[in-house]
């Protein structure tokens, strides 16, 4: 197996296992502000601000991971 054959693998891999996480986290924060506004409707706008934010911040994560992804693939 050569050098670029093992980067593509290693690209894949770590693309599939690095979006995970913050998949299931923005799931996991999605729902959770669902039940509270269900709670608590008046609550809304605080929890929805609050909800964007996390996802915003979440969601950074595999903006990280794509960009180790690409410095593995391309860099020589």
């Amino acid at each position: 197996m050569d050098i670029e054959t093992f980067r593509i693998i290693i690209s894949g891999i770590a693309i599939a296992i690095g979006v995970l996480g913050p998949a299931l986290a923005i799931g996991k924060i999605g729902g959770e502000a669902l039940r509270s506004i269900g709670r608590n409707p008046e609550a809304a706008p605080k929890i929805q601000t609050a909800m964007i934010l996390a996802i915003a911040f979440t969601e950074a994560l595999a903006i990280y991971v794509l960009a180790v992804v690409l410095i593995i693939k391309f860099i020589k």
